[in-house]
């Protein structure tokens, strides 16, 4: 009993230990380098990103920050190490969708809810893009066909994000659809031209050339309204499937438990830096949008993404592997 007694008296001396510290941290900070971590290879349109995004926050930090790239197990190396990372800010994790998509595909993978966001910097919008020999020509006659003919419309999947929009759709039909993986987008595109499927949701910068060239046809955008570049014109497939939302977001976010105070000066410094208007300039140019915005917002899409897709790709029968 005694003993039992003492070694909870211990544990609960080392958490408050443990707190105070995190809180004398978070009075001081940043008072060292800080280590940006990148779960992907050099040269990839995060790591792209980050680059641009470094010197800008390093000038608003006062203190160095150091891109660490982690890759491997689609960003799960990278994921668990700034999840074991101490949460005092100094330790960032640049997220993208496989953060919450991982789990769904993956027997081991991070759990999302190891993490606190700190600010969305980007989002790129997704299209749905159809072969010219297809016939529906809007969401709603697609849902028709497919509620229709169970187990006969076709939709590329190369990708998480691809993956998630083909359940999505497929969820809200309520009626089978025919999943088809490909090794990556561009082959996937490729039978896309080739009417050998139906349909694919990809990225709106790689789909502009065959979309003008009248290669394939875009019928939606998957951002939460109309009005997304590249397609501005097209509707969103959220007016007939409401709350639908593809977007391949792209943020920062730290270890759980990192104090608040840390978290709304990373918040404030990284939302300066993605106001440069050398940034938006930059990134704009390739089809990105910049977001920003607060910690607390970019906390609840991740939880929000999260949910909805494990669900959906869970109805899918898209099982860990």
């Amino acid at each position: 009993m005694k003993t039992n007694l003492l070694r909870a008296t211990q544990a609960l001396t080392a958490t408050v230990l443990f707190t105070c510290s995190l809180a004398a941290t978070a009075q001081g900070f940043p008072s060292r380098p800080v280590r940006w971590v990148v779960p992907f290879p050099p040269g990839g349109a995060t790591d792209v990103v980050v680059r641009l995004l470094m010197p800008k926050l390093t000038e608003q930090l006062g203190q160095a920050v150091v891109i660490d790239n982690v890759g491997g197990a689609g960003g799960n190396i990278g994921h668990e190490q700034v999840s074991r990372a101490r949460p005092d800010g100094y330790t960032l994790l640049y997220a993208v969708p496989a953060l919450v998509t991982n789990p769904s595909f993956m027997k081991v993978a991070v759990d999302p809810e190891l993490f606190n966001g700190v600010i969305q910097a980007t989002g790129l919008t997704s299209v749905l893009v159809a072969s010219n020999g297809f016939a529906p020509k809007t969401v709603g006659e697609i849902i028709a066909e497919v509620r229709a003919r169970p187990g006969t419309v076709s939709c590329a999947t190369p990708g998480s994000l691809p993956t998630v929009g083909c359940a999505l759709l497929q969820s809200y039909a309520g009626a089978e659809m025919i999943l088809v993986n490909y090794k990556g987008n561009a082959p996937a595109l490729t039978a896309l031209m080739a009417g050998e499927i139906n349909l694919m949701f990809d990225l709106g910068p790689t789909v502009t050339a065959p979309v003008r060239s009248n290669r394939v046809r875009a019928l939606a955008t998957a951002f939460p309204k109309r009005g997304a570049q590249p397609f501005p014109d097209l509707p969103a497939v959220a007016e007939t499937i409401p709350g639908f939302d593809l977007t391949a977001w792209q943020g920062v976010v730290v270890p759980a438990g990192t104090p608040r105070e840390v978290i709304q000066k990373l918040n404030r410094d990284l939302g300066t830096a993605l106001d440069q208007p050398e940034v938006r300039q930059k990134l704009g140019a390739t089809g990105v949008d910049v977001i920003g915005g607060s910690a607390d917002a970019f906390d609840q899409l991740i939880k929000r993404d999260y949910r909805r897709f494990g669900e959906a790709l869970k109805k899918a029968g898209i099982k860990p592997e």
